[in-house]
Order: structure tokens, then sequence, then C-alpha cells
């Protein structure tokens, strides 16, 4: 796993694009653009960083991955296993970084990519984000109509949503927001505890098949409607 921040011309070496000493030598002639602005000597970047060459088409690459349970989004402490760490164990996947995060004990829908361009779009527009819920008790139709309009939690009311039963203890939940343990903390106000909280759909893109800790290639239809909705060109 690459270690940011990162020296430029050792993330291009990395990457296979060029040698350190080349990296230089195109850092030096202004060939390497780092967000849109011409890069340093010894500039570092972060992960998030977008790097172009001039006249060099970057190959972005978009993935749906279900996080297992017990894996964590970013930054895992001794013994914990992230993302990253995950599918380059399993899949020999690098360079790849999930936007936005789930809580270590919860699951679904995440993407990946190595395209820092979306990482705004997709987090700061309030675009939808499907979840399933299990709770600890039967779902009454006060909680449901509580959860719809807006929940109180520690000074702050949540934005009106939508909430549908699946069974008697389960409901699905549209997000357009993303406060800290958000869920969690709305069913714990109004007296459930979470047991189960797994993301199924964000925008358009669905787990539909997708188990724990598989992934699949976005790409044709799919990735174009998921760019275009983000106002990314290809």
């Amino acid at each position: 796993m690459q270690e940011f921040p990162m020296r430029i011309n050792k993330y291009l070496a990395h990457e296979g694009i060029t040698t350190r000493r080349g990296a230089d030598t195109l850092i030096e002639k202004g060939d390497v653009l780092v967000n849109g602005k011409p890069a340093t000597l010894g500039q570092k970047i972060e992960k998030d960083d977008v790097v172009e060459i001039k006249g060099k088409k970057k190959e972005y690459r978009y993935l749906a991955y279900y996080k297992p349970r017990g894996v964590i989004t970013h930054s895992p402490g001794k013994g914990e296993e992230d993302i990253e760490m995950r599918i380059k164990k399993l899949y020999n996947l690098s360079g790849l970084f999930p936007i936005g995060r789930l809580d270590k004990d919860s699951e679904g829908l995440i993407i990946l990519t190595d395209d820092g361009r979306i990482t705004a779009p997709l987090l700061e527009h309030g675009h939808e984000r499907e979840y399933h819920v299990t709770v600890d008790k039967k779902i009454t139709g006060a909680f449901m109509n509580k959860m719809e309009s807006g929940v109180n939690i520690e000074g702050y009311t949540t934005k009106p949503t939508t909430v549908t039963r699946i069974n008697p203890n389960t409901f699905s939940l549209i997000l357009t927001e993303g406060k800290k343990h958000q869920i969690r903390r709305m069913c714990a106000a109004l007296g459930y505890q979470v047991e189960r909280l797994a993301r199924v759909r964000i925008m358009d893109i669905k787990q539909n098949a997708l188990k724990p800790g598989q992934f699949r290639i976005l790409k044709n239809q799919e990735l174009r409607a998921f760019l275009d909705m983000l106002g990314i060109t290809p």
C-alpha cells in the first residue's frame, strides 16, 4: 500500500509511468500537472490528488465494492484491516481509494477509484444513498414518521427522508447527508439499537448481486450515467 504524502517523482515511478529521474525531467519541462497545475520538483502529493502527464490521457478505474463488516474504510489501527489492504491481498489491486466512509460495524456499497475528481462532487452535492437497517425491536408507525420528518441528534435535526418498511424489524432509508454515525444516532435517539446496517445504493449504482468482499467494475452505460450525474468528463 502506498503511503501518502509522497514525492511526485516516487509516485510516477511507482505507477510505472517513468523513472524518478525521468519524472524530474518531465516536471522541469512542465509536462506534469497536479490538480490541473504544473508540478514542482520535490512536491509531495496526497492520494486524492489528480496527477496528469501532458499528452497522456489517464485511464481511470471505478469499482463498486461491497465492504464487509469488520473492515475499516480508512486509517486502520493496530491489528485492523482496511479496504486498500483487503483488495491488495485478495485481488492484487492497488492505487485505488474509497470515496466516503462506512464505519467498521457497517457493510455494503462503496465506490473505489483512482480518480480524485469525483470526490467532492460525490460527497458534497447531496446525492442519494440508500441503506437497509435492522433494529432490535419491531418498527412502529411513529418511529417511521419521526425518522422521515427529521430526528434531533445532539442539537442537529436531520433532513427529511424516505423510510420504507421491509419486515417487522428492518427498513430502508434514503439519505442525502452524511453525519458521523448518523443512522445509528437517529435510531438511538428514538430508543432503538441498530443490529445490522448495510448500504445498498449510491445514486444509481446498486449493490445488485455483490456479496461481502466482492466488487464489480463500473463501465458502459452505468459508468457514463454515474459520471454524468457528477458532472465529470470520462
